[in-house]
């Protein structure tokens, strides 16, 4: 698959192109805003610039990619596309109405891919006229940086395409991981106490913002706290998988939204693209310093992980991935030090079952049932 087309020129569209044209495919970019993808490309000139004179890549490499990219201006000009991935809005109707007319477009044979991180890939394929060869490939943000790529077939994808799609990402340099069309997919769906909790920790008062990053980072290495990582991914966007996968599950208490939360976006208060989140990113600005609790760190990180190990276990019983590309998924996809499994297996699933047992038996809540599989562990 040589000739690559991207549908949407924000930054995860942008960055998709520059990792296939980064390894030699023809790429054709579209955008309904004609004027982003224009915005977009010179952005990626200056990224390429930057890293030529970080002596990242050679001016020759630079010019390379640049060539490979062309705008184009309507669906109609992927009509030579082998591959198309869609990077537009979260929204199902929008990005069905983008397939349906792509698809009067594109030969027989053009496998058709969505970038959506929370969205059913069989809804979307369902809508097409050949759900066969429409799939999941889900990239994580910066795209030409972080190495995972979820790809997800559809209960309608054809069987062999997966495989296909798999191995053209291992050519692009990606670590690609196959799971099951499951709300959340891998990363989101066991990442999700990892914001859930830290929140309803801080909404207790139990801890401040900075104590819960401080106490993940210290005790169990985590590159960035998570509200930290909430304020780089953004507020909102954080808010709203959350919400997706809430109600994809049938509302399971186990993925209920933070108020705090809802409030912060309804503040803008987005993170770091709006200069303030759960920390002030303004020049100058002076966020508190953690007070250091030992006792209370303990808790904090045992808690969070706690739901965290169960919740990838619950995936492992399910069915939702091999156990290697669970692992692998967390650890590339969010940088997280070590696989949850094993996490487990170290500090003992006895421990994380002792933990989330107090926590049910404080709260009364189903949020800390334990997957069956955890108890057998």
């Amino acid at each position: 698959m040589k000739n690559v087309g991207i549908i949407g020129a924000g930054t995860m569209g942008i960055g998709i192109a520059q990792v296939a044209a980064t390894n030699g495919c023809k790429v054709w970019i579209y955008d309904a805003n004609a004027k982003q993808v224009e915005t977009a490309t010179v952005g990626l000139e200056k990224t390429l610039t930057k890293l030529v004179g970080k002596q990242k890549i050679s001016a020759e490499k630079m010019t390379e990619i640049l060539n490979n990219i062309s705008i184009a201006t309507e669906l109609k000009d992927f009509k030579d596309c082998e591959l198309i991935i869609e990077a537009i809005i979260e929204n199902k109707e929008i990005k069905t109405k983008v397939f349906t007319e792509l698809e009067q477009h594109v030969s027989e044979n053009c496998v058709i891919g969505s970038n959506t991180s929370s969205i059913s890939i069989t809804s979307l394929g369902a809508e097409l006229q050949k759900p066969e060869r429409f799939i999941g490939i889900h990239f994580f943000n910066p795209a030409p940086l972080m190495p995972l790529v979820e790809v997800i077939p559809s209960l309608l994808t054809d069987t062999s395409l997966p495989g296909k799609i798999y191995n053209l990402m291992k050519e692009w340099g990606k670590t690609p991981v196959i799971t099951k069309d499951i709300p959340g997919f891998i990363v989101n769906r066991i990442a999700r106490p990892y914001y859930g909790e830290a929140l309803r920790i801080v909404e207790e008062n139990i801890a401040t913002v900075e104590q819960v990053d401080d106490a993940m980072k210290t005790l169990g290495n985590f590159k960035m706290g998570p509200f930290e990582l909430m304020d780089l991914i953004g507020v909102d966007v954080n808010f709203s998988v959350t919400k997706t996968v809430y109600k994809e599950y049938f509302y399971d208490p186990k993925y209920k939204p933070s108020l705090l939360q809802q409030r912060m976006s309804e503040a803008k208060l987005h993170g770091r693209k709006t200069g303030k989140g759960f920390y002030d990113y303004a020049e100058g600005a002076q966020n508190p310093v953690p007070q250091k609790d030992e006792v209370l760190y303990d808790d904090i990180f045992h808690r969070i992980l706690s739901m965290l190990i169960n919740e990838a276990v619950e995936a492992k019983r399910l069915g939702i991935a091999t156990d290697e590309d669970l692992e692998l998924a967390m650890q590339k996809g969010v940088n997280y030090p070590k696989g949850l499994l094993q996490w487990g297996k170290e500090i003992g699933y006895d421990l994380v079952s002792e933990v989330l047992e107090n926590l049910y038996d404080e709260y009364q809540e189903d949020r800390y049932r334990q997957s069956p599989l955890l108890r057998k562990l």
